[in-house]
């Protein structure tokens, strides 16, 4: 369980010379979130734990408790924060010891509460589009323990990140190659690697198609957010600044992105007297998600100011409303 196997073919393909065919390691995923619902909505709703970040890092609220809180909100399925687990991890001899334990209570964890487990959202592993080799080596070598996490407990992807250096050009050359590097190791485990619009040129939904095209294999797609469109930040901060330039036409970049999700996020901060997202346009939204034929399930991923418990009841009101509006019309 969870050990690490040969990665001769991301020395290769991913750190030798950049000539890979991008038919190479064509995959079809066993796992995906396009899956039939028998739901009473359009989609199934998931619990993005980023949503309740604040009381896990505080330790208000045990960290394998994220099951039973998810359940009670009404919730089917978990998506995971990779690095919400650091004081989890850290009471192992090993990470290896750490990661095996954390399989098995995720099982245990979301089995007693009726949950799927789907993604793990992954950070703090490394830039995937550093300009260096080594520097990408060692990234998407700190993916591959979530990427095995992720199959011993039934989900079906990574989310990852593209960071890096560089000009455009740059970027989408070294992204492109971490994300064949994984998408080689994760196939045989039936594993997607799926990148998130979570800032900088990942928030251009057209830099970031081009990306996915080039790669062109079928275990590598997208994780759309309804609210990570910032492309620069003050003083050229990752995050916590103020954004200065964000991509302007946030439906439209939805809309591009649809046709690679393999599921979606959908982002709140603020809400109206009536529940609306006072910042984003949920029915625009899922209107273009309705379009797209995709029926996985759709993730809350809170981030305001109230009560983080607060905040999740109302966005999952907010989707439940607007999807059964769009059933009615």
């Amino acid at each position: 369980m969870l050990n690490r196997r040969k990665f001769n073919q991301l020395l290769l393909y991913a750190f030798g010379g950049f000539s890979i065919s991008p038919t190479i390691g064509c995959y079809v995923s066993q796992k995906t979130s396009k899956v039939a619902n028998a739901s009473q909505f359009l989609w199934k709703w998931s619990l993005a734990q980023w949503s309740l970040h604040k009381q896990i890092q505080d330790q208000t609220l045990p960290i394998l408790e994220f099951a039973k809180v998810a359940s009670e909100l009404g919730f089917e399925g978990l998506e995971y924060v990779s690095q919400l687990y650091g004081n989890y991890l850290s009471q192992f001899s090993s990470r290896l010891k750490g990661m095996q334990q954390l399989a098995i209570d995720l099982n245990e964890k979301s089995n007693q509460y009726g949950q799927e487990n789907l993604i793990v959202m992954v950070d703090e592993e490394g830039d995937l589009a550093a300009p260096d080799t080594p520097s990408r080596l060692k990234a998407v070598l700190g993916h591959h323990k979530w990427i095995d996490l992720v199959a011993e407990i039934g989900g079906h992807s990574i989310r990852v990140n593209l960071f890096g250096e560089g000009d455009t050009i740059l970027m989408k050359e070294n992204s492109v190659k971490s994300l064949m590097a994984l998408a080689e190791y994760s196939t045989p485990l039936g594993v997607n690697i799926i990148v998130e619009n979570h800032g900088g040129l990942s928030s251009d939904p057209h830099w970031l198609i081009d990306v996915i095209k080039t790669v062109n294999m079928e275990n590598v797609g997208l994780l759309p957010d309804f609210g990570n469109f910032c492309l620069e930040r003050q003083d050229g901060s990752r995050w916590g600044s103020p954004c200065v330039k964000s991509y302007p036409h946030p439906d439209e970049a939805i809309r591009l992105m649809m046709p690679y999700a393999q599921g979606v996020s959908a982002k709140s901060y603020a809400f109206d007297a009536n529940g609306n997202e006072m910042t984003i346009d949920y029915r625009t939204i899922l209107s273009i998600i309705q379009e797209s034929s995709y029926t996985g399930y759709i993730g809350v991923e809170y981030e305001g100011n109230e009560s983080e418990i607060v905040g999740i009841k109302k966005t999952l009101s907010l989707l439940q409303r607007t999807s059964n509006q769009l059933m009615d019309q």
